[in-house]
């Protein structure tokens, strides 16, 4: 008795084979992202932070204290991914997210922030300092000062040592002059 065994090769579940098999156009294969200094700046962000700040909530008021605590952890060296918690100005929890990351194609920080005392997703664009030490992160958002108006608004990151960082807000007012609305003061936990 003469059998013939013939070896098939098994399909991947993802990949080119798995792909040729249903009948897809094949694509190359994504390859992994080389860190470049502007993603490894990102990862200085990486730790646990506690912040403590003040927002100026309405015009001509003096500013509210907050405080709160602040996690930071990279995905894949390529993005961070920012959690804070903590106490609005004005009284209430408050629970945010920031993501970061940078766009070799675009040559700029992109990113989002988001929280749970708002309804509106903030898209960053932005780009470091000649020194590398300031993160300016452009956007545009609801203006406090008035319901249901836009305006341009930009959030500012400067490390002043590893484990000192600043976060500052500001937003464009109608005579073309940035005004400071929010400052605090990140402090890395060891």
């Amino acid at each position: 008795m003469n059998t013939t065994q013939t070896q098939t090769k098994p399909k991947a579940a993802f990949g080119k084979d798995n792909v040729e098999a249903r009948g897809v156009a094949q694509q190359e294969p994504m390859m992994m992202e080389e860190p470049q200094r502007q993603r490894q700046w990102l990862q200085k962000l990486v730790g646990e932070w506690t912040f403590e700040g003040e927002a100026t909530m309405e015009s001509g008021k003096p500013p509210e204290r907050f405080t709160g605590t602040e996690s930071v952890r990279s995905l894949g060296g390529l993005w961070i991914l920012a959690e804070g918690q903590g106490e609005m100005p004005g009284g209430g929890p408050a629970t945010t997210i920031m993501t970061l990351g940078y766009d070799p194609k675009k040559e700029r920080f992109v990113g989002t922030f988001i929280g749970s005392m708002m309804t509106h997703l903030w898209l960053y664009d932005g780009g470091l300092d000649a020194a590398e030490k300031v993160l300016t992160l452009n956007t545009e958002g609801p203006d406090m000062s008035a319901e249901g108006k836009m305006t341009r608004s930009k959030d500012v990151i400067e490390f002043k040592s590893d484990d000192h960082r600043v976060l500052t807000s500001y937003m464009l007012g109608d005579d073309g002059k940035w005004r400071e609305v929010m400052r605090a003061h990140y402090r890395r936990q060891k």
